[in-house]
């Protein structure tokens, strides 16, 4: 039996919270697709040096697949270590620093614009008077 009632509208930090882990699910997502290439890539660079002879002078596939290895440890380490200490509260953080840097800057030249309109003033009020 289908219910006809409708869930309640998700309010905006739960909004956030559902983003957010679809973010973190898509992320671990690329990253299994990238160990299953990995994995059939390594396999497939083996085949074509071993068994095909492609550069069977050398084993070439050794460093290729030392290669990937850097790269896809590299990216386990961006999902797991690096979200961890660089996750959404730092980001965050880091956003409201920004933020803040900018209002300041924009009293700081809010406050040299009143300055320079209060020394302009003056002068021009004298030269009327002297007219």
């Amino acid at each position: 039996m289908i219910s006809s009632k409708k869930s309640a509208p998700l309010n905006e930090a739960q909004h956030e919270q559902m983003e957010y882990a679809q973010r973190r699910i898509n992320q671990k997502k690329r990253l299994y697709y990238h160990f299953v290439l990995f994995l059939v890539g390594s396999v497939f660079l083996v085949l074509l040096n071993k068994v095909f002879k492609y550069g069977a002078e050398y084993n070439w596939f050794k460093w290729a697949i030392l290669f990937w290895a850097f790269l896809f440890a590299i990216h386990l380490f961006n999902v797991y270590v690096t979200h961890q200490f660089m996750g959404r509260d730092w980001e965050r953080k880091q956003r409201e620093k920004l933020v803040e840097k900018q209002r300041a800057r924009i009293e700081e030249i809010s406050t040299e614009i009143d300055q320079e309109a209060a020394m302009a003033a003056p002068i021009k009020k004298k030269s009327q008077w002297e007219s």
